[in-house]
Formats: C-alpha cells, structure tokens, sequence
C-alpha cells in the first residue's frame, strides 16, 4: 500500500466557484478535490444529460494537477428518510424540494441519489459520500421513554428508503459511504452495526469514516475502525477540541453556535485539535484502507486558507506506509 492521496473536501467552499478553489487547492499542494454536488463544484443532472461535462470537469483538474476520487451529495442525501421540515428548503435543490410535501420530497431525493450514483460513474469515481438523514433522530435521548417498536421502525423504513438506491450504486459500480454523524442512522460504533444490519449489509453501503464526530461524544473510534475496517471507503481528516473541564454547554451543544466559548467541544483545523490522528492512521493501516484522505476543514476561528493550507501539510507529515516486515525479521538467521 503506497501513502494515501490527499484531497480536500469542496463542501465548505462552496461559495468559491471550482475554477478558483482548483488553483488555490493546487497551490496548496492537494492531490485532488472530493467534489460536493452543490455550489458550482459537481452538478448530477448536468452530468446525467450533457455527455462532455464529466470529461470537462476532469480536465479542469488536471490542469491545475490535480484528480478526483469520490464526489458527495450530503444535502440531498439528508432528505432520503428524514422529517422533512422547512430547513430542508435551504439545503435542496429545486427540483427536489419541488412543493415541499414530505413524502414528495423524499421520493425525489432516493431518485436524485440514485442519479448520484448514475453520474459517479460516468465522472469513473468510485464512492460518493454523503448522509441518509434519519427517522429516529428526533427520538434521541427522549421523554417520555420511547417503545423500542419506534426504533425498529425507524430502522425498518431507513432500510425501504434506501435499498432501493443501493441497488443502482450497486448496478453502477459505485459504493455508498455514509459519513456516519449525530443527526444520521449512523452515530456511533452500536448503530452502525445496526444501520449496517437493516440494510442486510447490502454490498454498496460502507462509511466514510470521520473520527471528529466519533470523539467528542466520547465514542471509541479507533474501535470503529478496526470493528468496520472493509467497509470504510472513504475518510475525512477533520479534528476537534474538546475541554479537560466542565462547560456551560456540554456534549449537545446547549443551542450556541460553533465558536462560542461556552462550548464543551468545537471542530478544530487538523492538528489542533484532540483527535489522535496517529493512532488513526495505524488504525487505517492495520485494516488496510489505500484510498483517501480528504481534508474537510472545519475552524471558526482560523482563517480557512491558511488552515486548508496547513491541513495538507499536517497530512503530509502524518500519514505513513505500514512495515512490511517485523522490526527484528533482520536477526531470524541467528536463532
């Protein structure tokens, strides 16, 4: 396994029109962008229905030298099973959002991920990542007690929702990675076993593996990727803080926005955060994950460019190729 690309993750910059954020990421010394279906960066439809656009946007890449290796449509992968509420107007593209009725905007997105999976392959990418939104998130840490028949349940239509769409990934040869999230099936190492055990581990359903989102809710996430290491397909590196002592906002945040003081935890640039990325990167090794790693940079108090700048070169010095021989092999003839 020689060392991982490093990509970085266009969702956050999806203000910065591709053309622009192609050459900074160059400069930056990235070795490609994962590419967010929003912003200006990888549209689906356009895809699916003018045959030079996928050719058009690679070459656009490797101008600036740079590839593409998964692309992500977190957005509309939200509203596949979610309740589906006016915040979901924000996020959705039109055609999807359509009158804004719940079911309807639900069939649409399971359709527009599909064509996700449809115009992936077509760009020759191999795993789009995103979220599937969840039925049973609401019901989190909840009173009164919730009948153990509501999970299942939710479970139950998370899988109706999306088998159907991993069965076009699996017809197109592309895998789905579920960036496993608070607000998502997938949260930690227990309901990842069980998103994985509702859709009968379809061979098409994976994780893009986080560990930012693992760890401040105190998950064990080198466990994670020992526990599901041949079905992660993609990995973010995304860091984040959190404090030796009590705060005024704890775990679930207290409603403040990222930044505040107040807070307990934070996302942080690669790094300067608590994450032990090195035990992370043996972890990786030891299951033996080559694709990879994307940079998805996150710091409200850090200037974005230079934090995209110095993720790459934190990367560069953390990431390493696994021994291909045990450290004293040299001594056996003597024994």
């Amino acid at each position: 396994m020689s060392r991982r690309r490093v990509t970085l993750f266009t969702g956050q910059w999806a203000d910065m029109p591709l053309t622009e954020l192609a050459g900074k990421a160059a400069a930056w010394g990235y070795d490609g962008l994962e590419l967010a279906c929003w912003g200006d960066h990888f549209d689906v439809q356009t895809a699916l229905s003018e045959p030079a656009y996928c050719a058009d946007v690679r070459a656009h890449l490797a101008r600036h030298g740079l590839g593409v290796w998964a692309i992500s449509n977190h957005l509309v992968g939200q509203a596949v099973c979610d309740r589906i509420d006016e915040r979901h107007r924000a996020i959705l593209p039109r055609r999807v959002w359509g009158d804004g009725e719940p079911q309807g905007v639900r069939r649409r997105a399971a359709r527009e991920m599909e064509d996700t999976a449809r115009a992936a392959a077509r760009l020759g990418v191999a795993v789009v990542n995103g979220f599937t939104g969840s039925p049973v998130w609401h019901l989190l840490y909840s009173f009164p007690p919730v009948p153990s028949k509501w999970i299942d349940d939710g479970y139950q239509a998370f899988a109706e929702a999306w088998t159907p769409v991993l069965e076009v990934f699996a017809q197109e040869g592309v895998r789905f990675a579920l960036e496993v999230h608070p607000t998502e099936v997938a949260f930690d190492v227990v309901t990842a076993e069980r998103t994985l055990e509702a859709v009968g581990r379809h061979p098409a359903f994976g994780f893009n593996y986080d560990p930012s989102h693992l760890a401040y809710q105190g998950v064990d996430y080198e466990r994670f990727v020992s526990r599901f290491g041949d079905r992660i397909f993609h990995v973010h590196v995304k860091d984040a803080w959190w404090s030796s002592r009590p705060a005024d906002a704890g775990v679930f945040g207290g409603h403040t926005e990222f930044g505040d003081p107040r807070r307990w935890w934070d996302f942080r640039s690669p790094g300067r955060g608590r994450v032990d990325f090195e035990a992370v990167v043996r972890a990786l090794n030891q299951v033996g994950y080559g694709g990879p790693l994307s940079v998805e940079w996150e710091d409200s108090g850090m200037d974005r460019e230079h934090g995209a700048a110095e993720a790459r070169r934190f990367v560069s010095r953390l990431d390493f190729e696994p021994s291909r021989a045990a450290f004293d092999a040299a001594f056996e003839g003597g024994r």
